[in-house]
């Protein structure tokens, strides 16, 4: 088989159609709660937090201090930017969130699988042929 035949069967597979749908989907919904997080949640949790701006809280470990992240950085300092860490936790909380509520939701409109009536275990040659040779010998003795 050649390399492209292979090629052509494995990329032809549903499974990768539905991984590539998947990642531009996530993708654009990434987009999506960004803008979220930044334009709507942010600033209303800043309001209860007096105006702070979680992206610019951090810590220089060079032990100076710096007005803001990017005079910092600017200065080559190593920063540990833990608002950003913050913001990344609230992303992804926000985003579990709403995935639950699709996937409850979704659950909610399967449909449920047709109950089938349970039918007897078809026997397999070896039983078959096991329960001749034991009907034999219970004949022989």
């Amino acid at each position: 088989m050649s390399v492209i035949s292979e090629f052509k069967e494995f990329i032809s597979k549903g499974n990768v159609l539905d991984l590539a749908v998947g990642v531009i989907i996530g993708s654009a919904f990434g987009k999506i709660v960004t803008s979220l997080t930044d334009d709507v949640i942010m600033p209303v949790l800043s309001v209860f937090t007096s105006g702070i701006d979680f992206k610019e809280k951090f810590f220089a470990l060079n032990g100076q201090h710096y007005e803001t992240l990017k005079a910092a950085q600017d200065a080559k300092a190593a920063v540990v930017s833990y608002g950003n860490f913050i913001n990344a936790v609230i992303y992804f909380l926000i985003i579990a969130f709403v995935i639950f509520w699709v996937v409850k939701l979704a659950n909610r409109f399967k449909r449920p699988a047709p109950a089938t009536a349970p039918t007897a275990p078809v026997a397999t040659i070896e039983a078959v042929l096991l329960t001749e040779i034991r009907d034999i010998l219970r004949a022989r003795s």
